[in-house]
């Protein structure tokens, strides 16, 4: 289960990294609002487990990143507002990285660019340039190079938040993803990620490919 105060302690860190001392409101709502997003009943994968494995690997890249508080932030909102059959998901939590950290005191420059790592969360495909985005997409996506019987939960656990989705339907899509995935020259963008996690991502990739094929 994960340690709610530890998570509140670390969205304030961020928070008061990235604006000016004594910039601001107090963190407390605003780290309360995401957890208790992270805690809606419809995720069964994006939970708060994801984000706290986010957080983590953000922790592992954050030498690759050139502002890493602003990674940290932009972790917190990637996937705040998700409902599983819509498809504007990481838009809207765009947009609520926009108003919240506005008015937590976080300047317009580092609010836009939390914004817009949020919405590279779309594609996972950040510019050559882009250290901010190549440390969060990578951390997005290290659970692809997880251990054999922890990817297969998260596998599960994505079956289960599409549970509205019939079978056929589902193992088509899924099937779609991961093949795009794999047919990306790369998955990972950091030299962390690429050295330790792409050979076991595409491994995982193409045996739940074989397995929805079967």
């Amino acid at each position: 289960m994960a340690d709610l105060d530890a998570l509140r302690l670390r969205f304030a860190r961020a928070l008061e990294a990235a604006r000016a001392p004594g910039g601001g409101p107090d963190p407390a709502p605003y780290a309360d609002d995401l957890l208790a997003r992270w805690q809606e009943p419809q995720r069964r994968y994006h939970t708060l487990a994801h984000l706290t494995a986010v957080l983590d690997h953000v922790e592992v890249l954050a030498e690759h990143a050139a502002d890493p508080d602003v990674v940290r932030l932009a972790a917190w909102f990637h996937d705040a507002v998700y409902l599983p059959e819509r498809s504007e998901n990481e838009e809207r939590s765009a947009r609520l990285a926009e108003r919240a950290l506005a008015e937590a005191g976080v300047s317009p420059v580092r609010t836009a660019e939390v914004a817009r790592l949020v919405r590279l969360t779309v594609t996972h495909d950040p510019a050559g340039d882009d250290r901010d985005g190549q440390a969060l997409c990578d951390a997005d996506l290290a659970i692809l190079a997880a251990p054999p019987s922890a990817y297969a939960a998260y596998a599960a656990e994505v079956r289960e938040e599409y549970h509205f989705v019939p079978n056929d339907a589902f193992r088509t899509g899924r099937s779609a993803v991961l093949r795009q995935l794999l047919d990306l020259p790369r998955l990972f963008h950091t030299p962390h990620g690429q050295e330790h996690w792409e050979a076991t991502a595409r491994y995982n990739l193409a045996a739940e490919l074989e397995l929805l094929s079967t």
